[in-house]
C-alpha cells in the first residue's frame, strides 16, 4: 500500500560526525536476494516478444529500492550522509526522492545548554525520516511530514526537560560501537549494524517508541503513544484509518475537510466504534466535553439538539464531531427518521469476498444482509418499509439494521431538491415579446390549464402523508405581510344597533356594503399578486399566473419568499429549507404540488456527506 511507510530512520548530526542511530525495520530479507531488474515475461502464448532491435530493449534497467514493502538496497552510511542536514535546512520540510522511494522529514535543531558558561553551549541536529513509496499522493506526504514535525517537537521538549534525547543517543552510539568492534574480523557487511539495532531495540525506549509508531501506522493508522512516560503523541493517518471501515478505499483529508466545512446544525452523527474507544483520540483537555457529547449522543438527534442536551456550544460540537470523523470514529448522517430515503451506496462492499454478510448474520440472527439491503436497490424511505400495524419492536429492529448498514457504508441517503423551471408557451404579442402583467391580470389571474401541458415536472412528487420531521410549528410572516403592508383598511360593520325599519332601501344598502367589501378584498388580492410577481421576469409571470394556486396570495407569497431566498436553484434540499425557514415537510410538499408546473424536484445525495463516499470509476 502507498499509505504505509517503508521504514523509519533516525539520524543525528553534530560536531562529532554524522550517524544513523536507528532504523526500523532492520531485519528485512534474511538472506533473500532481490533482483533490481527483471526481464519481461510473456503473459500469454499470443503476446508479442520484442526483438533485440527494439529501442525498449536498450532502455536502462529499472532500479528499485523496495522489496516486500520495505526499504532495500541503500546502506546505513549512505542514509546517514543523505539525512545529516545542515542547520540551515532545519525546522522546515525536507523531501528527497531516490529511484522509487520518497524520503520525508522535518529536521530539528536541538540546543544543548552549557549552563552559566555560554561557551559550552552546543547544537546538534536530529532527523526523523519516513521512507515512502515515490507515487504516494501529496496528502500522504503532507501527513508524514506533519508526523515527523510532531515527533521532533516531542523530542525537543524532553531534551529540554531531562536531557532525554542526549542520553538515548549516547546509549545508541555505544551499542553500535560495541557491535562494530565485535565483527571487524568478519567480512559481513551490515550484520554488525543489525546486531546493534537488536540491542538498541531492547535497551533504548526511543527505539521502542519508533517501533510502536511503525506498527501502528501499518495496522490502524492511529497513534496514541507516550514518549518517556511524559509526552503523549496522538496522530491519525486518515488514508489508513478509514480503510478499517472501507477496505481498499483511500479517503483523502481534503474530502473530510469539505464534509466538515459543510456541517449544518440539522446534520447528525453516527458512531462507528464503541463509545469506550473514543477517549484515545482526544487530548485530556477535550475529554470532559467529549464525555458530555457521548452522554447526549443519539443518531435520531441533530447536532443542535445534542449540543443543547449536552450543554455545549454548537461550535464545540462541530469541533468534536469533526475530530471523530477525521479519526474514523464517526460519520455524518441526517438524523434517522421514517421519511429518510436510502439507496445502496456506490462503493458498497458487497462482493463475494466480503465478510459483511457474516457480521450482519451475527448481529441480527435469522436475517440475511442481501435480503434486507435488496429493499434499497431503488431509493426507498424507511416509512415505506413499515406499516402502522407492525409491532414497535420490528420497527426498532429495522432502524437498527439501517444504522448498521450506514456504519458499514452500505447505504447512502438521498434528499429531495427543488428547481424552479418556468414552462410557458411560445405565444407572443404583436411586438414580439411576452404580454405584460396588467394584460394577463385583466384577462384573469388564473387562466385554465391546457388539457395536456407540454411539460410534466412533478411526476415523482412524494406522498404528503409521510410523517413530518419534528420542527417548530411557528411560521414566519409571509412576504406579502413583511414587504407589502396593506394600504387599505377593510370596511366592516361595527355598529351593534339594528335599523328601526327593515325597508327595501336598508336591505339594498346592506347588500351593497357586502358587495363593496368583497370587491375591495378582491382588489387587494390582485394588488398583492401584482407586487409579488414583480420579482419575476415577464415570461415567468405568465407561467406562474396560469397556475390556479397563484390566485391565492398566501401560497404565492410563500413560493416567492422561498424563491427570493435562493432555495429553488437545486442547491438546497427539503430538510435544509425546513430548518432555516421553520416549515413542516407537509407545507413544502403541498407548495411544490400546487406549483408543480414551475417547480420540479429530484433526489440526490447531500454533497456534504457524499464527499465521504467513493464513486467507482
Amino acid at each position: 500500500m502507498e499509505v504505509t511507510p517503508l521504514s523509519i530512520i533516525l539520524v543525528k548530526s553534530d560536531s562529532k560526525g554524522d550517524r544513523l542511530l536507528f532504523r526500523y525495520p532492520f531485519n528485512v530479507f534474511n538472506g533473500t536476494q532481490f533482483q533490481t531488474s527483471v526481464a519481461p515475461a510473456r503473459k500469454t502464448p499470443y503476446s508479442i516478444v520484442h526483438n533485440g532491435d527494439d529501442v525498449l530493449q536498450n532502455a536502462p534497467p529499472i532500479v528499485s529500492n523496495i522489496c516486500f514493502d520495505q526499504l532495500y538496497g541503500i546502506s546505513d552510511d549512505v542514509l546517514a550522509t543523505l539525512f545529516a542536514v545542515k542547520s540551515e535546512l532545519c525546522n522546515q520540510k525536507f523531501e528527497l526522492k531516490v529511484n522509487d522511494v520518497r524520503f520525508v522529514s522535518h529536521p530539528t535543531l536541538v540546543k544543548v545548554d552549557g549552563g552559566e558558561d555560554q561557551k559550552n553551549t552546543s547544537y546538534f541536529r536530529i532527523n526523523i525520516v519516513f521512507a515512502l513509496h515515490a507515487q504516494a499522493s501529496y496528502s500522504i506526504v503532507k501527513c508524514y511530514y506533519e508526523l515527523s514535525k510532531r515527533i521532533g517537537v516531542a523530542l525537543l521538549y524532553e531534551e529540554r526537560r531531562v536531557a532525554y534525547l542526549s542520553n538515548e543517543m549516547k546509549q545508541m552510539v555505544a551499542c553500535m560501537d560495541e557491535a562494530t568492534a565485535a565483527v571487524q574480523e568478519h567480512d559481513q557487511t551490515g550484520s554488525g549494524n543489525n546486531n546493534a539495532f537488536d540491542t538498541i531495540l531492547k535497551d533504548c525506549t526511543l527505539a521502542q517508541f519508533i517501533k510502536t509508531i511503525y506498527h501502528d501506522l501499518c495496522t490502524t493508522g492511529l497513534l496514541n503513544v507516550t514518549l518517556n512516560d511524559s509526552v503523549t503523541l496522538s496522530f491519525c493517518l486518515p488514508q489508513k484509518a478509514h480503510q478499517f471501515h472501507k477496505k481498499g478505499v483511500v479517503v483523502e483529508p481534503e474530502a473530510i475537510d469539505r464534509c466538515l466545512h459543510a456541517l449544518k446544525p440539522y446534520h447528525g452523527m453516527l458512531l462507528l466504534v464503541d463509545p469506550s474507544e473514543l477517549l484515545d483520540c482526544v487530548p485530556p483537555s477535550g475529554a470532559r466535553m467529549l464525555l458530555q457529547l457521548i452522554e447526549a449522543y443519539n443518531p435520531l438527534k441533530s447536532l443542535q439538539n445534542m449540543a443543547s442536551d449536552a450543554d455545549l456550544l454548537i461550535e464545540n460540537v462541530y469541533q468534536l464531531v469533526g475530530h471523530l470523523v477525521y479519526w474514523a470514529k464517526a460519520t455524518i448522517i441526517y438524523p434517522l427518521c421514517e421519511t429518510n430515503v436510502y439507496v445502496i451506496a456506490p462503493d458498497a462492499q458487497l462482493n463475494i469476498h466480503s465478510n459483511l454478510p457474516d457480521k450482519f448474520a451475527t448481529k441480527f440472527p435469522g436475517m440475511s444482509l442481501f435480503e434486507v439491503i435488496s429493499d434499497f436497490s431503488l431509493p426507498t424511505s424507511i416509512g415505506h418499509l413499515t406499516t402502522p400495524l407492525q409491532h414497535p419492536a420490528r420497527q426498532g429492529r429495522l432502524a437498527q439494521m439501517v444504522l448498521w448498514m450506514l456504519q458499514n457504508h452500505l447505504l447512502m441517503q438521498l434528499h429531495t431538491y427543488v428547481q424552479f423551471i418556468a414552462a410557458y408557451d411560445d405565444e407572443e404579442d404583436s411586438s414580439g415579446s411576452c404580454r405584460s402583467l396588467d394584460k394577463i391580470i385583466q384577462n384573469g389571474t388564473a387562466p385554465e390549464q391546457p388539457a395536456q401541458p407540454k411539460i410534466n415536472v412533478c411526476s415523482s412528487l412524494p406522498a404528503t402523508s409521510s410523517q413530518p420531521l419534528a420542527v417548530p410549528i411557528n411560521r414566519k410572516h409571509s412576504l406579502s405581510e413583511e414587504l407589502f403592508p396593506d394600504s387599505l383598511t377593510l370596511a366592516s360593520t361595527t355598529s351593534n344597533t339594528r335599523p328601526s325599519s327593515a325597508s327595501h332601501r336598508s336591505n339594498r344598502t346592506t347588500t351593497s356594503s357586502t358587495d363593496n367589501d368583497e370587491s375591495i378584498a378582491s382588489m387587494e388580492d390582485e394588488d398583492k399578486i401584482k407586487r409579488l410577481l414583480s420579482a419575476f421576469d415577464e415570461c415567468d409571470r405568465r407561467a406562474i399566473l396560469k397556475i390556479p394556486a397563484a390566485s391565492n396570495p398566501d401560497d404565492l407569497a410563500l413560493m416567492v419568499r422561498l424563491w427570493q431566498a435562493g432555495y429553488f436553484k437545486g442547491e438546497h434540499h427539503l430538510e435544509e429549507i425546513m430548518y432555516f425557514e421553520n416549515l413542516r415537510r407537509s407545507q413544502l410538499l403541498q407548495l411544490v404540488d400546487k406549483f408543480r408546473d414551475v417547480l420540479t424536484i429530484y433526489e440526490t445525495e447531500d454533497p456534504a456527506i457524499a464527499s465521504l463516499y467513493t464513486v467507482p470509476q
